[in-house]
């Protein structure tokens, strides 16, 4: 988090609760990402054009904003190949063992006091200070 601005994060803030709700408004539909995603293959025909082009949207996004600013954000994965796709494979379990992503749980489900959602999020958070935590110890740093 070098280039971290308050602004920046507002506005990304904004552009996301925005979305999420002009989804919700406009289509009836939750902007959680892993739904989406996996509604892009596994739904009725009829209701997969706007979950393709929400998928493409995820993609174009980043593309857009590069073309735009000329620079693309630095990131540096340091994990193994193998563990990086254990790690996946666990989260994609994860998903749906909890029926959705931090996305459709933590900006929608919490928007709309949800229950379940507010156990989830406090679960996901809990989860990762835990896993955190572990791997600062048995790794070190």
């Amino acid at each position: 988090m070098e280039h971290f601005t308050p602004v920046s994060a507002l506005i990304g803030g904004v552009l996301i609760g925005v979305s999420a709700t002009m989804l919700m408004w406009l289509n009836g539909r939750i902007a959680g990402i892993s739904g989406v995603f996996s509604g892009v293959a596994f739904t009725e025909p009829g209701d997969r054009a706007w979950r393709i082009l929400f998928v493409v949207g995820l993609i174009a996004a980043p593309v857009f904003y590069s073309v735009i600013t000329r620079s693309t954000p630095a990131f540096d994965i340091t994990g193994n190949w193998p563990l990086i796709v254990i790690a996946g494979l666990l989260v994609g379990f994860g998903v749906r063992l909890g029926s959705g992503c931090t996305s459709g749980h933590g900006v929608c489900g919490l928007a709309r006091l949800s229950p379940r959602s507010m156990a989830s999020v406090g679960l996901f958070m809990i989860a990762g200070m835990a896993t955190a935590s572990a791997a600062r110890f048995l790794v070190g740093g």
